[in-house]
């Protein structure tokens, strides 16, 4: 890690619940990736409801400052 603070893989920095393209509901992930570059990804309901659970998150706060490789446990 560089000495400018910036983590050393992405995180992440907040969540929202979306409507998909098909009216159902999606979760909206916020990252920020070591470059100090955010973008979003969006993932299903069930996917959403894993993320959490991975994460011990009782809400989407919870999420925040959560490594982005809590997306991919448990798959």
């Amino acid at each position: 890690m560089s000495g400018s603070g910036a983590p050393a893989e992405a995180v992440i920095v907040g969540a929202t619940i979306a409507a998909g393209h098909d009216g159902a509901a999606e979760l909206v992930v916020r990252l920020r990736y070591a470059n100090g570059a955010e973008g979003a990804i969006f993932v299903d309901a069930d996917a959403g409801f894993r993320l959490m659970e991975s994460c011990g998150a009782a809400d989407l706060a919870g999420l925040a400052g959560q490594p982005w490789r809590r997306m991919i446990e448990g798959d």
